[in-house]
């Protein structure tokens, strides 16, 4: 019988352990109490998988000395520690136990609110270690009447606000990659409007961590908060500005705050410690038994998995192999992600149907292309997607993807188009690749532009009439925004469509000028 070794780089919970031990076909080496650098150098050649979490680093380092290392299993969410693309260039594929902590992260949350709207750790202390008996200090407010916002409604979000609505909160969400339905089904209030956030009482976030939503609260809007508002982050550090909500606080316009994660961590000099009205911990979102076995068993189970070569569980960058498929197709399949992604911040609503064809020799390959596709588009979701979840997790929301061989194409040797319908319309993007290498847009919608696949990118529908170019020039340069590429395509019924390319990120301000413009039909903004 063949064995494979498997290595456990950090504690996971003994049921874990027991699995890793029992499965004969397992040569199990627990290294969790071994020297990074000797564990490094000295054991992890000979892994076939490792499983760590967040005290060992997947650095460069760890790399080098992956000789023989299939997969990585990080036990727990967060891979922050993890060189992915190291890992990626290396082969070696990267998984998560994304589900794991879900209730362990949940009812920490309710214990910041709660926390926060009793003051309850600043109470405690009072009366414990200061000695003082003071009832009239300790006034707070209720949970019942409130309005709570929440940012991101999926597998933690959507339980925190069940549980909040048990304490008879009115619950207001924003995500606007789900559904409605699965807010207003359960008697909530959805909105597509920030503002309607920013209006509530009490505030809690619950997104992954990425360029849209880090510092998806600031300065900016706090301003716009109602006076002793309430904020909880036990999702990911960063989420919200630390200058923007020490200011907040310390104005006392944010009246109290619970925060569980840190931009930088551990966080013991963090300037939020010397607040007065934060409530604080140690990134505990994981931090119960129920959890950590949780997690230890999952993580056996996919280590287990990964060095049998049965599947990759919660891989986020499953690697292709690519003796297998002829060099040309892998920058297609990247393109047909990055299509999926602009295409789904062009059309930002409940996804329907994904539709990916394939013109020339890359139509044999339109499966795969589909599946890439696929994890562009609902990247934004509040699960974490990846190429081997993504066909189910699309299955799971309802969403159709197909996929079809179009045949030959009379312009293109190989050219793709992804169609991604919402519950607000469609987008249709047509690409392909040319000689040089470069990644290159052909038609949007129907209109012929060519553009770069890359950057910040504006598109301008608008009536076909004179000086609109003139005016979106005019807008653009009085708000600072320069354009490095202009393409203007124009349609029979005397429409026309511009992608305009511009060297910085584009406000929401600019683009609500763009679209006051008498001949505006829409505007819309990706970035790559």
């Amino acid at each position: 019988m063949q064995k494979y070794t498997v290595v456990v780089c950090d504690h996971i919970h003994e049921a874990g352990l027991k699995m890793l031990q029992d499965d004969e076909s397992i040569n199990f080496v627990m290294a969790a109490d071994v020297d990074k650098k000797e564990l490094v150098e000295k054991i992890i050649p000979t892994a076939d998988v490792a499983i760590t979490r967040s005290s060992t680093d997947v650095d460069a380092f760890f790399i080098e000395h992956a000789t023989n290392l299939k997969a990585i299993v990080r036990a727990g969410v967060g891979v922050d520690n993890v060189d992915i693309p190291g890992c990626s260039k290396k082969g070696i594929i990267v998984m998560n136990v994304p589900t794991a902590n879900t209730i362990a992260a949940v009812e920490l949350t309710m214990t910041h609110m709660l926390s926060c709207m009793r003051m309850f750790p600043y109470s405690h202390d009072h009366l414990k270690n200061q000695r003082i008996w003071k009832r009239e200090k300790w006034y707070g407010y209720e949970l019942k009447g409130k309005k709570l916002g929440v940012i991101g409604f999926g597998n933690i979000g959507s339980r925190v606000a069940k549980r909040a609505k048990a304490f008879e909160m009115d619950i207001v969400a924003y995500d606007p990659y789900i559904n409605p339905s699965k807010v207003t089904d359960l008697d909530m209030t959805y909105t597509k409007n920030f503002d309607d956030i920013l209006a509530c009482d009490v505030i809690t976030i619950h997104t992954p961590k990425n360029k849209e939503t880090i510092g998806i609260i600031g300065a900016e809007e706090i301003a716009k908060m109602k006076d002793g508002v309430v904020l909880v982050n036990c999702a990911r550090g960063d989420l919200y500005n630390e200058d923007a909500l020490y200011d907040g606080l310390k104005s006392g316009k944010i009246r109290f705050a619970g925060i569980d994660v840190f931009g930088k961590e551990p966080a013991i000099n963090n300037k939020l410690l010397d607040l007065d009205n934060i409530v604080v911990s140690p990134h505990l979102g994981a931090n119960t038994y129920e959890s950590q076995y949780n997690i230890g068993t999952q993580a056996a189970e996919n280590a287990i998995a990964a060095a049998k070569g049965i599947a990759y569980p919660n891989a986020m960058n499953l690697p292709i192999d690519e003796s297998k498929i002829p060099p040309f197709v892998k920058p297609f399949l990247e393109m047909g992600q990055k299509i999926g992604f602009m295409a789904s911040q062009i059309n930002k609503s409940k996804i329907v149907s994904i539709k990916v064809g394939g013109n020339g020799e890359i139509g044999n390959y339109v499966d795969s292309l589909a599946t890439f596709v696929t994890v562009g588009a609902m990247s934004h979701s509040s699960e974490t997607i990846n190429y081997v979840n993504a066909d189910f997790v699309a299955k799971e929301k309802g969403i159709e993807v197909e996929a079809e061989n179009l045949g030959d194409s009379i312009v293109y040797k190989n050219l793709i188009t992804v169609k991604l319908t919402t519950n607000e319309g469609t987008t249709t993007i047509s690409a392909t690749i040319f000689d040089d290498g470069v990644q290159r847009i052909v038609s949007i919608d129907g209109f012929d532009n060519e553009v770069a696949i890359k950057g910040d990118m504006i598109l301008f529908k608008n009536s076909d009439v004179p000086g609109v170019i003139g005016s979106v020039g005019t807008i653009l340069a009085n708000n600072n925004v320069n354009i490095s590429d202009f393409s203007l395509a124009r349609s029979a019924n005397k429409e026309a469509l511009a992608v305009i390319l511009v060297d910085t990120a584009v406000s929401d301000k600019t683009l609500e000028e763009l679209a006051s413009l008498e001949a505006c039909k829409s505007v819309s903004y990706a970035r790559l």
